[in-house]
């Protein structure tokens, strides 16, 4: 079969025919799609933008296009909820991504240093150092990670520590306080071979559960043998060590174990270590197991202070608001020079019960011999602390079951000081969201807040929701009185975002620009007015697109909730020329407690749009018209649960976003396909299950039997056993019988997102192949939950093309249905 995609030549609309994937392919290797699809996944990607500590630098990192398959097929564990390469001590291949280059640009004068980098450089966990005059990153070498620094002023890089580092639960190493050196996580010197367990069983594998109501989400990649416990300890237990920026023999300090977190105090004297212990658990992820958090002496090792002991969490409440007991988000306070601050439930982590105050957050301060201080107690549960200054800091606390937030400023210096309550509102009215706090850092290199020259307020920014789309704004907030007034806000053409405030009396501004024709680059803008100066240059990732049309559009439920979409139409389309085309629609339903919030616009109409990866936005070269993201709100007000109306409300969205595009004249009733990933997936299947609307469907990643997440799913927090009927009515495994278009099953082999697991895939297309429904089901080798090699990616857009061409583009008129054109 050929493919055709609409491109413009000169102002005509020309077809353009693309040679076809031959069929036979599919039964002896991985598809391609038709060029330039090809071209564009696979070219280099724009560089990231490091910006330096003295807002005066820029790191940009030359980043790695997509790995191959062979890259992908790895050695790989899967241990306790991580996937790590047993080669490397770090992140399995499936989870990397690394930069291959490193370039230091001046902010004012343009100018660029190109640091010199080993041949073959994959460098990951890249950070400044406090002062900003060197940048830290791990090399990754065929057999582990190396610890090297590269000099702003001069762009000279060197190695500081060899092959000795151990990245399996994240970034393996700290720059400490006064520039220094590091403290580093390594893999424990004389380690050995890693354990092997016999191939033939000594037991049974056996788990007991005594009357203890222990109820755990659907959970990946868990423990599930004594024989994978030693592995667990053999690769993540690491040695905690401070290297000298010079370089040099590494200094121990206290014994190996398995380190979640370790963090210099700002002053350096100390160092906040969690630990995990035994006992394990095969039910529930590392994140849960047993752990000790203390305080150390950052020199000798030794311990100052046990903050918190925590039991094994694997008996939370199902409700997203549980907790578990005692000390959490211990951490230091940012503005001070060895404070500790932690939050602890007083409901007993239980959400279900009542209880005025919910979470008490304490400060600590050094040598950390008297008694915790109260700084605040809090309705709900802790969101975040933003800190400031002695006498100023920000807490926000949150509430899942109302969508509800609060932020108080607080006096840390003196606790007693009444909180002052700042902003109460809905967190999902973006309309109202008063932004959060632009930070600097300290001396020490900590986050802090940053404050206007004269110290009487704060900086915020926000995406500007509005009934325009989105539009960043810069404001200051008053610290006295809360009050805030707008230094500035982006205007068309362009989308713009607030990067960073280069003087802190806010007459400049480093920002990230962008058109519907630009892509997106820094620049420095002067406030106030519209000076700006561009900084980088990068072109257009994917030229080959240029002229594709995007329009927000916005529309209304028969309800009455307000919609909206993103329309991408073909370079050169004119729908009184070329009449409505063949649409796939992309979304995600997200769940709301308010139906005002639900109709509000979330995109702006300014982005500059290039796909990547398995994008379905590539189908707009071949002849596809795209609408991105249709809100498909799922409301539920009151006492009322979303998900008990999900299938009502879900039609209802789908029916007004397809007779949008057909009133537009833009697309045809008949030749419409649906599509989303994960819980898009699940989406997609409800629909072609519940209507008639779509000629087809494509379903990525998806779960599709939710008794197999019987403990809760995305936002639903009731068991299987508390909603029954909304679990069984919400599975379209339950109405596989009912599925009468064709669908494109897509699924990564060792999916590790929690709930989608494979087998989800494996038996909805078992259920419809045994009630004769037109389904394929492509299952990527080595793919976790997204897709990464670009064999898989490519192949992805290929059958996603194919199906698409056969059964909307170039299918027949469909057979008249017994059932409504929408719900059934």
């Amino acid at each position: 079969m050929q493919h055709t995609r609409i491109a413009r030549t000169g102002a005509l609309l020309t077809a353009i025919v693309l040679a076809g994937v031959d069929a036979a392919q599919a039964q002896t290797g991985y598809l391609r799609p038709p060029e330039p699809i090809p071209s564009i996944v696979t070219a280099q990607p724009t560089p990231t933008v490091l910006v330096g500590r003295d807002r005066q630098t820029l790191a940009l990192l030359a980043r790695e296009a997509l790995p191959s398959i062979s890259e992908m097929a790895e050695p790989e564990l899967r241990l306790a909820g991580f996937r790590i390469s047993p080669r490397t001590n770090g992140v399995s291949s499936t989870r990397a991504s690394y930069s291959t280059g490193i370039t230091f640009q001046e902010l004012g004068s343009g100018r660029q240093r190109v640091v010199q980098l080993p041949a073959g450089a994959r460098i990951a966990y890249a950070q400044w150092s406090p002062d900003g005059r060197h940048l830290a990153f791990v090399n990754a070498l065929e057999n582990g990670l190396e610890l090297w620094v590269a000099q702003v002023a001069t762009g000279q890089a060197r190695r500081v520590l060899g092959p000795e580092l151990n990245a399996t639960i994240g970034t393996p190493y700290r720059w400490l306080p006064d520039n220094s050196g590091f403290i580093v996580r390594r893999v424990v010197p004389g380690r050995g071979q890693p354990p092997r367990g016999s191939e033939v069983p000594s037991a049974p594998v056996i788990q007991e559960n005594l009357g203890r109501t222990a109820p755990a989400r659907t959970y990946q990649d868990l423990l599930q043998s004594p024989a994978d416990e030693a592995l667990f300890e053999h690769y993540f237990t690491a040695q905690l060590s401070r290297v000298p920026l010079a370089g040099g023999r590494p200094a121990d300090l206290g014994a190996p174990g398995i380190f979640f977190g370790f963090d210099p105090s700002p002053d350096g004297r100390y160092l906040l270590v969690t630990r995990v212990k035994r006992p394990y658990s095969y039910v529930v992820p590392a994140w849960n197991f047993p752990q000790e958090t203390s305080v150390l002496d950052a020199r000798t090792g030794a311990r100052v202070k046990l903050v918190a002991d925590i039991p094994l969490t694997d008996n939370l409440p199902p409700a997203f608001d549980a907790v578990h007991e005692g000390p959490r988000e211990v951490e230091w306070r940012s503005d001070a020079p060895a404070t500790l601050a932690w939050v602890e439930a007083q409901d007993g982590g239980d959400p279900r019960r009542d209880a005025a105050v919910r979470d008490r957050v304490f400060l600590l301060n050094a040598p950390f011999t008297a008694q915790p201080v109260p700084l605040i107690d809090l309705e709900h549960r802790l969101s975040y602390i933003a800190w400031g200054r002695p006498d100023y800091a920000i807490v926000r606390s949150a509430w899942w079951n109302t969508r509800w937030e609060r932020r108080f400023a607080v006096n840390p210096s003196n606790p007693a000081a009444a909180p002052r309550l700042l902003v109460e509102r809905s967190y999902q009215d973006r309309y109202s969201d008063p932004g959060t706090p632009v930070t600097t850092t300290t001396p020490s290199g900590h986050a802090v807040m940053m404050f206007t020259e004269d110290g009487e307020g704060i900086f915020l920014t926000a995406a500007g929701a509005s009934e325009r789309g989105n539009y960043p704004f810069l404001d200051v907030m008053d610290v006295a009185t809360g009050e805030s007034r707008r230094l500035w806000r982006a205007e068309d053409p362009y989308f713009e975002t607030v990067l960073t405030v280069l003087d802190r009396d806010g007459s400049r501004i480093l920002t990230r620009r962008e058109s519907l024709t630009d892509p997106p680059n820094v620049f420095v803008r002067t406030l106030p007015g519209d000076q700006a100066r561009a900084v980088t240059n990068f072109p257009d990732p994917a030229p080959q697109l240029a002229g594709i049309q995007r329009q927000l559009i916005t529309y209304t439920r028969a309800d009455g909730v307000r919609l909206s979409g993103t329309l991408f139409l073909p370079p050169g389309y004119d729908a009184a020329r070329d009449g409505p085309l063949p649409m796939l629609m992309w979304a995600y339903p997200t769940e709301f407690r308010d139906a005002a919030a639900a109709g509000q616009i979330t995109d702006s109409p300014n982005r500059f749009s290039r796909p990547g990866g398995s994008s379905h936005l590539f189908l707009l070269l071949a002849g596809y018209a795209i609408l991105d993201n249709p809100t498909m709100p799922i409301v539920g007000e009151g006492e009322v649960e979303p998900n008990d109306t999900y299938v009502e409300q879900l039609v209802a969205s789908a029916q007004a976003a397809v007779d949008k595009v057909v009133e537009m004249g833009v697309a045809h009733r008949d030749r419409i396909a649906i599509g989303g990933h994960s819980y898009g997936a699940f989406m997609t299947a409800n629909l072609l299950a519940h209507s008639d609307l779509f000629r087809a469907g494509v379903a990525r990643s998806g779960a599709y039997n939710r008794t197999l997440t019987p403990f809760g799913f995305q936002a639903e927090q009731r068991t299987y056993w508390e909603a029954t009927d909304t679990y069984t009515r919400m599975s379209p495994f339950t109405f596989a019988n009912r599925v009468n278009e064709p669908i494109l099953l897509i699924h990564g082999a060792n999916d590790d997102n929690s709930g989608t697991f494979p087998v989800q895939s494996e038996r909805f297309y078992a259920a419809l192949k045994g009630h004769g429904a037109t389904v394929r089901y492509v299952v990527l080798p080595l793919e976790a939950h997204g897709y990464r090699a670009r064999e898989s990616v490519l192949h992805t857009l290929a059958e996603t093309i194919n199906w698409l061409d056969t059964h909307v583009k170039n299918a027949p008129p469909r057979a008249p249905s017994p059932s409504t054109p929408a719900a059934r």
